[in-house]
């Protein structure tokens, strides 16, 4: 009510100032303005999101309106400034038009309606209130594709997101490259995660056996004779066809120590699940093994600092000068780090390092669920699936926290947090939620509560389906069903999407296609937590670290 009182106050103003005011030669044309606007009987100011095909836009103005100056007066256009065929009906004298598209518009598309001052009255003045309203539809709610069971469509995700590590692996390597454009570049983490995704390929039948097993062998012969290591770690990028590393920053050209640890994560995967006798599978889990024990963990503890660091340059050492500490995504390079036969590196470094001797707790609660670890609101969603995709979480603590409510509750407040939307961006909502890393217009972000630009990316919530099964199965089906027509490709899900701005991605990235065909088996078998944790130096090493859980 106050702000219709200062509207009507503004009004009786501008009409007052008005009055003198002559258009032309004709001292009886006077000027007259808008002054009631309402989009499908709602009124919002001048943009208006989420609406049906073809809105309802009625405009009230103070003299009665010249039918003939309308039609060219008011305009509608596409984001491609298309022209829109409108239809016009005049009420109340003609001083009210009602303007809705002659055609049904795209939905998820942006409109623009202007009406300028060249809208002339009967009188013969003319509009001295031009304005353009910003007009976007929304979410087509009818169902894409044919309806399946929920098991159909997890095996169709997976079988089809599986294919950007398999059909667009490197034909040189067999090494994931890092993104659908990255030509030669392949990517030693993402690799690592596609390794993981051969055995649930291949118990999907998806793929033979023979195949996995040939594909596994490439990749370890081309890591062992070819790529470029560093005191046994692997860059964060490679040339896929000669091994030679791809700068990933100007000072990060050596080891990346968190990428290695998601590659040996999925080698060690593969050596677990390749167990036959014959001389193929003996022969790979000798040469992964060779791979394995050549990683110098502890070299990275620079200094004998108690800590590892991220990064080591041939030409600039340790200049990155970065620390792994937690919480986050990194649980898995102090797991290998303490697992390693030949470089184990002491629980006082896990304890001093990652978990900041305590400081890495949280224990604040959010949406009435409590964190044990993290920053507020628990950051990107990817800090609990990276590691998660071999460490089984069930059952699993230490001194720090019990590590199924860690990725449990992690989950539950970053899908509470979509659900309320306190941004209002367009399309949030309990079956579309996610904010985890991934990229957006013009670059690539680790979204999250307190990094919330308006992108969901479908493997947040696709690869939280282990812990929030009910939550992530809606969305599932919504990214299928409800959007498939605008985000389900070649490779599975698009990397991202804003609804908000209708800004869809165009990018495949190996570090999240492969999550969600591990963690999708995961939820539905739990083959990939089985086959990482049954290695039994990784049994020890969590174990030496202070790890308690079923599963040890």
């Amino acid at each position: 009510m106050f702000r219709l009182f200062l509207f009507s106050i503004s009004l009786f103003l501008v009409l007052s100032c008005q009055k003198s005011k002559h258009i032309g030669n004709d001292p009886g044309a006077v000027s007259f303005i808008y002054y009631s606007l309402t989009v499908n009987d709602v009124t919002e100011g001048l943009e208006y999101k989420g609406l049906n095909d073809i809105p309802v836009i009625k405009v009230a103005f103070t003299s009665s309106l010249d039918q003939a100056s309308a039609t060219t007066s008011i305009t509608m256009a596409d984001k491609s400034s298309a022209d829109v065929p409108l239809t016009l009906i005049f009420e109340k004298k003609d001083s009210t038009v009602t303007i809705h598209p002659t055609s049904p518009l795209h939905y998820l598309s942006a409109y623009t309606l202007n009406i300028s001052g060249s809208l002339k009255a009967k009188s013969g003045g003319y509009n001295q209130t031009p304005f353009t309203l910003s007009l976007k539809t929304g979410i087509d709610s009818t169902n894409k594709f044919a309806d399946i069971t929920n098991d159909q469509l997890l095996t169709l995700v997976q079988k089809q997101t599986f294919k950007y590590f398999w059909d667009f692996g490197h034909s040189v390597s067999g090494l994931a490259r890092e993104r659908n454009t990255s030509g030669d570049v392949v990517t030693t983490g993402g690799s690592g995660f596609g390794m993981m995704a051969i055995p649930a390929a291949i118990s999907r039948s998806f793929i033979s056996r023979a195949d996995g097993l040939a594909r596994s062998k490439k990749v370890v012969d081309f890591l062992k004779n070819n790529a470029q290591h560093f005191h046994g770690a692997y860059p964060h990028w490679l040339n896929g066809s000669s091994g030679v590393v791809i700068p990933f920053s100007a000072n990060d050209d050596g080891a990346d120590l968190v990428e290695t640890s998601y590659l040996m994560m999925g080698l060690l995967t593969l050596r677990q699940y390749f167990d036959g006798s014959g001389t193929a599978e003996t022969t790979l889990r000798s040469d992964i093994n060779g791979l394995w024990d050549a990683v110098e963990w502890d070299f990275f503890n620079k200094d004998g600092g108690n800590k590892l660091y991220w990064h080591w340059s041939p030409t600039k050492g340790w200049v990155m000068n970065m620390p792994i500490q937690g919480w986050n995504e990194c649980l898995i390079t102090y797991v290998l780090a303490a697992s390693s036969h030949t470089h184990p590196i002491a629980k006082i470094v896990y304890d001093n390092g990652f978990a900041r001797n305590g400081a890495m707790k949280n224990n604040n609660t959010y949406f009435g669920l409590q964190l044990p670890l993290g920053e507020v609101y628990g950051g990107p969603l990817f800090f609990e699936q990276y590691s998660f995709l071999g460490i089984n979480p069930h059952g699993l603590s230490d001194g720090y926290a019990n590590y199924w409510t860690q990725v449990v509750n992690h989950s539950k407040i970053n899908f509470e947090y979509c659900k309320s939307n306190p941004k209002k961006f367009y399309g949030y909502s309990s079956q579309c939620w996610g904010l985890t890393a991934s990229d957006i217009q013009n670059g690539y972000t680790a979204s999250s509560p307190t990094n919330d630009v308006g992108v969901i990316a479908p493997t947040g919530a696709i690869s939280s389906l282990p812990y929030t099964p009910t939550e992530s199965l809606q969305a599932l089906n919504f990214y299928y069903y409800k959007l498939g027509d605008k985000i389900w490709g070649q490779y599975g899900f698009i990397d991202s999407f804003d609804l908000d701005s209708f800004w869809i991605a165009d990018s495949f990235l190996a570090i999240d296609q492969g999550p969600q065909i591990g963690m999708i088996e995961n939820y539905r078998t739990g083959l990939l937590w089985n086959l990482f944790m049954s290695c039994p130096e990784v049994k020890t090493g969590m174990k030496n670290l202070g790890f308690q859980g079923p599963n040890l």
